[in-house]
């Protein structure tokens, strides 16, 4: 594995929930892989170009974390391709300047969605590149995902 710049495999698979319901989250090598491409194609370049700190707040989840979180079954997160990511300010107007650096710079990456109004911004990055901007919004407490 390489030394990425702003990131590291730990944040990456770190889980408050994966900890209090007592969940091993380790990756495979497979995933480990997977979490670096994340890092070293989206994140790290995201990372330098928005000049502040981005926090993590899910990346990797093994399934029975995933399940616990109520994630999709097909979440990219089980495969490490996917992270939720915020700014450390937390407010729509920084995580949408997240979003729109990702278009900005041309990042590749396969989903960049903007999670309820910009409460955060989940970016995915793997062997699929479709480059698909969603908006995931709630209608009859359901989640749906629009494209924008």
């Amino acid at each position: 594995m390489t030394d990425m710049k702003y990131f590291t495999i730990k944040e990456m698979t770190k889980s408050a929930t994966a900890v209090r319901k007592g969940i091993k989250n380790d990756p495979s090598i497979q995933v480990c892989q997977s979490l670096t491409a994340l890092i070293e194609k989206v994140l790290d370049p995201l990372r330098e170009a928005y000049g502040k700190p981005i926090i993590v707040t899910s990346g990797y989840r093994c399934e029975k974390l995933n399940k616990a979180v109520g994630g999709a079954a097909s979440s990219q997160h089980v495969k490490g391709e996917a992270a939720d990511i915020r700014s450390v300010q937390d407010t729509p107007e920084e995580n949408k300047k997240l979003f729109d650096l990702i278009v900005k710079l041309g990042l590749p990456f396969d989903q960049l969605i903007n999670e309820y109004n910009y409460d955060w911004v989940h970016v995915s990055f793997g062997a699929r590149h479709r480059r698909q901007k969603l908006k995931a919004v709630k209608k009859n407490g359901r989640t749906q995902y629009i494209y924008i």
